[in-house]
């Protein structure tokens, strides 16, 4: 079962980096509009969560990668010359790592 997870995580982030760092204008058409920076926790809330499901004995490591993950894009578009690097985007993103993390937390001790 951790290796569907594994594999999901890592699926997940190659998409989170490719959407991430593609122009808007190649980007598919927007469903759902949604403020950026709940997106942003959104999404980290869910990789993060595949991540600990997949990597359950490193919770700091993918916590903590995770977040130098959200860093990384953010400078990645900073220097790109068609996206634009936001701190405060950065700091959705640690809202959703801290939200996953908080809650699985609260599952593994619920199920200790």
């Amino acid at each position: 079962m951790h290796r569907a997870f594994a594999a999901a995580f890592w699926f997940a982030c190659a998409a989170v980096a490719t959407l991430s760092l593609v122009p808007v204008s190649e980007l598919p058409a927007v469903t759902l509009d949604v403020w950026d920076k709940a997106q942003h926790a959104a999404g980290f809330f869910f990789l993060c969560v595949l991540g600990l499901m997949a990597y359950p004995r490193h919770f700091s490591r993918v916590c903590m990668g995770l977040l130098l993950f959200g860093v990384a894009i953010e400078v990645a578009q900073s220097i790109s010359g068609w996206r634009t690097g936001d701190w405060l985007d950065w700091l959705a993103d640690a809202v959703g790592v801290l939200l996953a993390a908080v809650g699985m937390r609260q599952l593994a001790g619920q199920n200790a």
